[in-house]
């Protein structure tokens, strides 16, 4: 009658073997929590711009009255505008006629002060080439 005896014995000492180490906590295996992605945009350093330059005024013989003038002066000087262009704290007038095209830029002189006219470009209406400003302007004031 051995065998009856022998079988508990064996069944005890195969579950002390399945027994591991220690008596501490049980770990629990940790699930992956998926969350959604967010985009961040990336940041980008300060861009630090230096001051602009003080508009330099064409100085040409044949233009005088027209650089340095307000826009209302040169309004009265040729007529009404044919496009007034306004872009930042600049601003273009073009003034057109058959002989040529003219336009005249205008920048602000110092805060706050009205712009006035520092440059203009004279061309051809027909193919765009250009004509002599002085020319141009000759032409084109109101008579």
């Amino acid at each position: 009658m051995r065998v009856p005896v022998l079988a508990p014995l064996s069944l005890i000492l195969g579950l002390s073997a399945c027994g591991g180490e220690g008596t501490g906590p049980v770990k629990s295996a940790s699930v992956p929590v998926h969350r959604p992605r967010v985009a961040v945009p990336p940041t980008r350093p300060a861009v630090v711009r230096p001051p602009l330059p003080k508009p330099q005024r064409l100085m040409m013989p044949g233009l005088e009255g027209v650089i340095g003038s307000t826009g209302a002066e040169l309004v009265s000087r040729f007529g009404p505008a044919r496009l007034d262009v306004l872009e930042g704290d600049a601003r273009k007038l073009q003034f057109t006629g058959t002989a040529c095209v003219l336009d005249i830029f205008l920048y602000p002189g110092t805060a706050g002060a009205e712009p006035q006219a520092t440059y203009l470009d004279a061309r051809r209406p027909s193919d765009g080439q250009d004509v002599d400003r002085a020319a141009c302007v000759a032409a084109l004031r109101k008579r």
